[in-house]
């Protein structure tokens, strides 16, 4: 054994296809495998130099690759020297893992290039194309940002926003306390909850782009994904618009001689001295919001590392702005308060705990001839949008260092920041003031400001400028997201390279952005903008909810802190909290993102990212499977789950994996497409040899299943032999009771024509292997006439009904007039009875039994008067029969000849036969009598349906097909059936 390792064999190969080895250990031949170049599902080694980036990124070279084997000669008496890897350069490198046939894990898996950057994750399957592991390094681009600029403060900055410094103290107000908190802890408990599930879901793997909508698209499935994030996107797009319009407006509040237009007046009561409210002119809004879209976009632009230098510089103005309304409540008392404000009081604390709903005019002014009643849900619609944001910082997941780590601390972090300040903000305005200053007042913010109001204003504008940033700068990089999964074809346009900025999709949300600002008024839009959100937050924690129940194997996430039941807690209060805000704008929503769902599931791509849905299927198969145990199926829940052989008795044309009619024919055999087909082909070989032939094979078969639109599963079986690997298939193919139960094949009608010898052994132990297995049998005689879906029949459907099978032959009538092809027919079945029989009972019996099993068939009783009488055969018939006769005696000459000279009994198919002659002659008979029948009573039907003879026990093949032929000779259409040992069909309910 050494000596035989010790020899060095190089091998230089420049076939593509294969490549030998030398001898191993024991005389036995390796043979490396090689990925082929049309194989994308072939994992693509290199050796990776850690040192080296450009060889990470290089694939092996197939031609002039050199194998070879070395022995350690100084290892006497220890094992055998293992053999040495040889690298793509030729340099041998020891490896104590050639003995599994792969190199090392480092080198396998590039660990080594895996300690500076991601690998990353696989691109999803689509259109039938496997999956390709590659195993470069990522392009990445110059800047990455980490938990404080690439989550905390964009979250932030969207959060904190206007609504906290013009609506917050009104709310307060209007509500009270005690229901403020209230409303509070309602919203925020829904963000919160959102946030835990976010955090699971982003720590479960790595995270490309698209935030959400690659979270929720990878739980609940492409359509599902694409529907909410293009929701979502709108969402950003439009809020960007809101955001502008808000600072604009403050702006011009604050500096009312910037106008360029005339101001609008509107006069309030509801207070001591009426006083105007003025509001900025429409033109001005739109003039100076399109400008600062424009500049912002410009920022956008810049890429990351542009956001995270200004995104500063909007942020830390309103924090020192909170600072200042927080040290105004503090001074309030001292610094001469203005009418109405209390300073942090006591007595002020009590008169406005409880809430104090009523009727406001437009302006939110309390006046009882007001057309607005508040109450809690009004609320809710008002305040929710100032907790929402979360998403911000997961928009921006494909610029982030680490998303496992950033997303769940920087999104928490942000969520309990802004709850701990409204909070106290709410103990803080509930002390302050009266509540009539309180719901007058609309920037009592800034009238408490320290040390002077402009300070407020100054925060509202950043405020709302660095939100509407956040979401110019996550709205495309979502749409980019979506675009580079490939699923619309539409969204190609938006497509852009791993670590390039999304540059047309930026102008595209710029331009919807732009848009909404012409509009100027977004009354209506607004709670649409909300609805989009909080459809985003439940596709979150659905998403979560769906893969923590399952807990499928891969379900790891690094989050600990989640359960499904805060998960559907969540999901629950999306739902309630969008319906509180407007039913209406609710459904205008769902029904949004229900067409663009439909608009995926018609026009988008297919494609697999194991989403929960998968796994949920799956599991309910297993349940399924196990309640119907192992017993017996009840007649009335019998479906039939045919096994379709594929294999031809014949050339199929090239490219053609199953004969064309007999995927319309598994069709044929299901009611309303309901039912599951099992296509099976043989390959004749070695498994080892041929296993990526199968594999190929399997696609191809798969691919033509899925185009002629059947509802089935593609088999390929390699074996020795046709008749091994069917027996292999008859006893092994299915699961429990979803094994198939009917074995659907073609006639061997070449078989004679191409004088194929081996056809009728091969048959023959087919339909043997079937009956032992107790499957049931459906040969097509005739297939190349069988129609297609399109093609109208007329005439009638015939049963020749010769032997009892449970009912089979009587539902595949039933199930053949299902179908439009067929709709127009009708039944007839022909009793075959014997002479001695009474035909008008045998008839009776048969319409009642057809009566109670609501089957409308007119019946037929023939007698077989004589089975040897030919007077009244078919003249063609006759001549069939004379030839079977004929050819069977030749036959059974040659065997009774090779018998005598090897003096051995009688041999067919290499077993010794035993038959009678006159035994044969009856057959022959009995299948010219029934031929003749059914060429006269059934020449015009559109298909015949005749039962299936079993073989003859110890009749050569050979005879059985004569007896077959002589069966099918000269109907055009038929079905030969034989049921099985059970009941396919029931008289009771």
């Amino acid at each position: 054994m050494a000596s035989n390792n010790s020899n060095v064999e190089e091998i230089e190969s420049s076939d593509d296809n294969e490549i030998s080895s030398g001898m191993g250990v024991g005389g036995r031949k390796y043979r490396p495998v090689f990925a082929h170049d049309h194989d994308r599902a072939v994992l693509e080694m290199s050796s990776i130099d850690p040192g080296d980036a450009s060889s990470s990124s290089s694939l092996p070279v197939r031609k002039n690759i050199k194998v070879g084997m070395q022995t350690d000669t100084t290892s006497e008496g220890k094992d055998d020297a293992l053999p040495n890897h040889v690298g793509v350069n030729g340099s041998r490198t020891e490896s104590k893992l050639e003995l599994f046939g792969f190199d090392s894990l480092v080198n396998i898996l590039g660990l080594k290039s895996m300690t500076g950057d991601q690998i990353p994750a696989p691109s999803s399957p689509r259109d039938g194309e496997d999956a390709t592991i590659s195993l470069e390094r990522p392009k990445t681009s110059g800047i990455k940002s980490g938990t404080m600029m690439g989550v905390f403060v964009p979250c932030l900055q969207n959060i904190l926003g206007i609504i906290y410094y013009i609506r917050f103290t009104w709310i307060v107000g209007m509500a009270g306390i005690g229901e403020s908190l209230l409303l509070v802890a309602f919203c925020g408990s829904c963000t919160f909850l959102t946030t835990i599930s976010l955090s699971a879901i982003a720590t479960n793997g790595a995270m490309k782009g698209g935030g959400p909508y690659y979270l929720i698209g990878r739980a609940l499935g492409p359509e599902v994904g694409v529907s909410i994030g293009l929701c979502f996107f709108l969402g950003n797009a439009v809020a960007g618009a809101l955001y502008v319009l808000g600072a604009v407006e403050t702006f011009l509040n604050a500096v009312p001689s910037a106008g360029l237009f005339r101001e609008t007046v509107t006069r309030v009561n509801g207070t001591a001295v009426a006083e105007p409210i003025t509001a900025p002119s429409l033109h001005d809004l739109q003039i100076y919001g399109i400008i600062v879209t424009i500049i912002l976009c410009f920022i956008v632009f810049g890429g990351v590392k542009m956001i995270n230098r200004v995104a500063p510089a909007f942020l830390i103005p309103v924090l020192f702005s909170l600072v200042c309304i927080f040290m105004g409540i503090l001074l309030a008392r001292k610094d001469k308060p203005a009418v109405g404000i209390t300073g942090l009081s006591t007595k002020s604390f009590k008169e406005n705990w409880s809430s104090d709903y009523q009727n406001t005019n437009n302006a939110g002014i309390p006046d009882p001839d007001g057309k607005i009643y508040w109450n809690f849900h009004g609320l809710v619609g008002l305040f929710f949008p100032a907790v929402t944001g979360i998403m911000a910082g997961s928009n921006r997941s494909a610029s982030l260092k680490d998303t496992q780590r950033s997303i769940p601390i920087g999104t928490l972090a942000a969520t309990l920041t802004t709850s701990v300040l409204y909070i106290i903000s709410v103990l803080f305005f509930g002390a302050l003031a009266t509540r009539e200053k309180l719901l007058t007042d609309r920037l009592l913010t800034a009238t408490v400001a320290w040390p002077f109001p402009a300070i407020i204003y100054i925060g509202i504008i950043l405020s709302t400028l660095g939100a509407a940033l956040q979401s110019l700068t996550g709205a495309p990089r979502l749409l980019a997201a979506i675009a580079n999964d490939d699923i619309l074809p539409v969204l190609n346009y938006f497509r852009v390279a791993d670590g390039s900025e999304p540059y047309v999709a930026t102008l595209f949300t710029a331009f919807l952005c732009i848009g909404c600002v012409v509009i100027g008024n977004l009354d209506l839009i607004t709670p649409t903008v909300t609805m989009f959100y909080l459809l985003c937050y439940a596709g979150v924690n659905l998403s979560c909810f769906l893969l923590d129940l399952l807990d499928a194997p891969s379900w790891r996430p690094r989050w600990k802190f989640h359960h499904w039941s805060l998960s559907l807690l969540g999901a629950s209060l999306c739902i309630v909290i969008m319906f509180l805000i407007s039913w209406s704008f609710t459904v205008v929503a769902l029904a949004l993102a229900s067409l663009i769902y439909y608009y995926v599931s018609i026009k988008g791509k297919a494609g697999d990212w194991g989403d929960g849905f998968k796994s949920a299927y799956f599991q309910l198969a297993l349940r399924s499977l196990r309640s119907l145990g192992a017993s017996q199926v009840h007649p009335k829940n019998w479906y039939p789950i045919p096994l379709i052989f594929c294999r031809p008795w014949g050339k199929l044309p090239e490219n053609v994996p199953c004969h064309p009619k007999l995927a319309d024919f598994a069709n044929f055999m299901k009611k309303k497409g309901r039912g599951m087909s099992i296509f099976v082909s043989i390959l004749d070989g070695d498994y080892h040899e041929r296993a990526e032939d199968a594999k190929e094979a399997c696609k191809a078969l798969s691919t033509y299943i899925d185009y002629k639109r059947c509802e089935g599963v593609a088999e390929i079986v390699v074996a020795p032999s046709m008749s091994d690997g069917f027996r292999g298939i008859v006893q092994t193919m299915g699961l429990g009771n979803l094994k198939p139960n009917i074995v659907v094949m073609r006639y061997p009608e070449i078989w004679r024509r191409e004088n194929l010898t081996e056809i009728p052994a091969t048959f023959v132990g087919i339909i043997n292997d079937c009956i032992v297995a107790n499957k049931a049998v459906v040969i097509v005689k005739g297939l190349d006439e069988w129609p297609n879906e399109y093609q109208r029949q007329y005439g009638t459907i015939d049963l020749y009904w010769i032997v009892r099978d449970g009912g089979l032959m009587l539902l595949l009538s039933q199930l053949l007039l299902t179908k439009e092809s067929f709709e127009s027919c009708k039944i007839q079945v022909f009793c075959i009875a014997e002479e001695d029989s009474d035909a008008e009972e045998l008839k009776a019996d048969v319409r009642k039994f057809l009566y109670d099993l609501r089957m409308q068939a007119e019946v037929i009783v023939i007698s077989m008067k004589s089975w040897d009488a030919k007077a009244e055969q078919q003249d063609e018939s006759v001549d069939a029969f004379a030839g079977a006769q004929q050819r069977i005696s030749s036959y059974l000459s040659g065997m009774k000849e090779r018998a005598q000279e090897e003096g051995t009994p009688l041999m067919a198919d290499g077993k010794p036969v035993v038959f009678n002659e006159q035994q044969v002659e009856k057959f022959l008979f009995t299948t010219l009598k029934l031929n003749s029948t059914i060429l006269k009573y059934s020449r015009m039907a559109a298909v015949v349906l005749v039962s299936l003879p079993p073989p003859p026990l110890n009749h050569p093949a050979y005879f059985y097909m004569e007896y077959m032929d002589l069966l099918v000779e000269n109907v055009p259409r038929l079905l030969i059936v034989r049921g099985y040992r059970r009941d396919v069909v029931t008289l009771f309910t």
